[in-house]
């Protein structure tokens, strides 16, 4: 019987030959080595949070459902080894469990590790950013069922390459992370306006530990929060005042608002001046990995972009202006952040310090708009998160990474023939 997949924002799918479910690293060897013989090609899917077609698999796919397990806690060394398949949230509650915690995170912690780490996922900090830099070693399913086990001195080239490698060389079975003692975060989220933020953003930015707003389209209207690293008791939000920002405001009415939008696109405007008004200033300590995450129920496609730090401020102004200019109506804020960057190859952040633009489009609306932005934020000298929506061929973005090229002989090495290739990679 065929099985039909799609993502999540029901914009990707795929209609597999097979569809196998492995439990161990063995398993995935023997499938890859009797594809590979076949001629077949492979592809391991996550939770269906990328956006682009990273994950489709129209030949054999492979489902991370078992693939879930701690492998192992080094408290002395400060690492854990997982299945590449286990969720964020599933990870965060072991390591809480063990007293530790990832040193940052994204917005949400609904991913499988492995997926959200191949497609460069990260946080906002200024000193930490993204997923791959916390990675220590890989295990990889290769082209020809081998298994690899690679770090920084054990093939370095395929472990800078494959870090974040959007599953191009092997399929991940095996994660190392370093982490730390758990900590708390104290949070303060307060609305403020566009002229103010752009004025003191690259002060908080070293003043706090993680920084990011939102700034809400066709208005001034901006929603800033401050993470800080906090010794102070635990105090999180209410019950009653949890499910008033965190579900009912930022997304029960998001979703009505957006809805609205939809059908009377005029309104837009006018919504996003009452949805900047809603949210209200508040102060919150609770453990970091519920600090940095927040449920997200709203369905939405969505494009983001890494720029040079000092470029992340100067493209937004122009997107604002471009906005107003040709008149489009967009109802989701746009989201800003700030990282340092990293090493691992493929990373949207490798090399630079970074600042990142997201842009949604809610679900079943026009999204061409995301075409004449990414003209802008490609001048800023932009690199496109590998999960989200973009129009970059491997041509024009070989220049904007600058080991490209050893990136390419390394998948001609340990893939040769593109058992892993999709159409995407």
């Amino acid at each position: 019987m065929t099985r039909k997949w799609r993502n999540w924002a029901r914009i990707q799918t795929a209609t597999p030959v097979q569809v196998l479910t492995p439990g161990t690293t063995a398993e995935v060897a023997d499938i890859v080595l009797r594809a590979a013989s076949d001629g077949r090609t492979v592809r391991m899917i996550g939770s269906g949070h990328s956006f682009t077609g990273t994950a489709v698999a129209n030949d054999v796919m492979l489902t991370p459902a078992k693939l879930n397990r701690v492998r192992n806690i080094d408290f002395e060394a400060g690492r854990i080894s997982v299945d590449a398949g286990i969720n964020l949230t599933d990870l965060c509650l072991a390591l809480d469990s063990a007293g530790l915690a990832l040193t940052n995170m994204g917005d949400i912690r609904v991913q499988t590790l492995a997926g959200a780490l191949q497609t460069g996922t990260h946080g906002t900090g200024k000193s930490s950013g993204t997923l791959a830099a916390m990675v220590t070693e890989l295990e990889l399913v290769l082209a020809d069922g081998t298994v690899a086990t690679v770090n920084s001195h054990e093939d370095p080239e395929l472990f800078n390459s494959a870090r974040v490698g959007i599953g191009a060389f092997g399929i991940v079975t095996g994660i190392t992370l370093a982490v730390e003692p758990k900590f708390r975060l104290t949070a303060h989220e307060f609305p403020s306006d566009y002229a103010e933020v752009r004025e003191s953003f690259d002060q908080w930015t070293q003043e706090h530990d993680h920084v990011e707003f939102y700034w809400f389209p066709h208005t001034e209207g901006c929603y800033v929060k401050h993470n800080d690293r906090s010794d102070d008791s635990p105090a999180p939000p209410g019950r009653l005042a949890a499910w008033w920002e965190d579900q009912f405001l930022s997304n029960t009415v998001l979703g009505a608002a957006c809805r609205l939008g939809r059908a009377a696109p005029g309104y837009i405007p006018i919504i996003n001046k009452i949805s900047a008004k809603a949210l209200s200033d508040r102060t919150y300590t609770d453990d970091s990995w519920l600090v940095f995450t927040s449920p997200r129920s709203v369905r939405f496609s969505e494009m983001e972009y890494s720029l040079p730090r000092e470029e992340l401020l100067p493209a937004l102004d122009e997107v604002k202006a471009l906005i107003e200019k040709e008149g489009w109506r967009i109802s989701f804020p746009i989201e800003v952040r700030a990282i340092p960057g990293d090493d691992a190859w493929l990373s949207p952040s490798t090399g630079r310090d970074s600042g990142y633009l997201a842009f949604h489009a809610f679900e079943r609306t026009d999204r061409s708009w995301f075409v004449e932005v990414e003209k802008v934020l490609r001048a800023h000298g932009g690199r496109p998160h590998w999960g989200k929506l973009h129009t970059r061929t491997s041509d024009d973005l070989a220049p904007a990474y600058p080991n490209w090229d050893k990136v390419m002989q390394v998948r001609n090495r340990v893939d040769p023939h593109r058992v892993f290739a999709n159409e995407y990679t």
